[in-house]
């Protein structure tokens, strides 16, 4: 288990595309896809929990996070190619995985994530633009060891950069929005 610590917010294209350019990260932006998983009922989003698998190139993470005051607890397990497709196709149990949950989930939505990242002052930067639901949006976020710094560190970013702080929801939630029905 570990606890991640991130700060982000929404931007937009423009801002997105002088990021990019500021930080020289236009040939390091790689393509990730988060595939989501709940009951039903979505009985994990109620809980602030998020299941995903999230392929990287050949990699494949499952991935179970919840949600606290000052970070996100994430505990992964790798799987195989074959492991992941048949959890896609088919659901699983998650007794099977984490001890601290019993849902039989099913896959429910998956996001694109095309990311670029890079180590800023006592983290990580990431800029990314997210497709799903025929919609795509940008944000940045900024990862680290310990909130007060982190939160110091991510202030700065903003004022640096002329970013207006805007809440924004985990990209799980706004996935998740394609399946949700008002």
């Amino acid at each position: 288990m570990n606890v991640e610590i991130e700060f982000k917010t929404k931007i937009d294209q423009s801002k997105y595309e002088t990021l990019i350019e500021a930080f020289s990260l236009e040939g390091n932006v790689f393509k990730q896809t988060n595939y989501y998983f709940d009951t039903d009922q979505l009985e994990l989003n109620q809980q602030s929990m998020v299941l995903r698998i999230r392929q990287k190139r050949e990699t494949y993470k499952l991935t179970l996070k919840s949600q606290s005051e000052h970070g996100a607890y994430e505990y992964h397990i790798l799987l195989d190619q074959d492991q992941a497709n048949d959890m896609i196709k088919n659901g699983f149990k998650t007794k099977d995985y984490f001890e601290q949950i019993d849902f039989f989930v099913k896959f429910q939505t998956s996001l694109d994530n095309f990311r670029a990242s890079t180590p800023y002052e006592s983290g990580t930067l990431f800029l990314d633009y997210n497709e799903y639901c025929g919609l795509t949006d940008y944000e940045i976020e900024f990862e680290a060891d310990h909130f007060e710094t982190g939160l110091q560190t991510w202030n700065k970013i903003l004022s640096k950069f002329q970013i207006t702080f805007q809440q924004t929801k985990r990209k799980s939630e706004r996935a998740l929005m394609c399946i949700i029905r008002p």
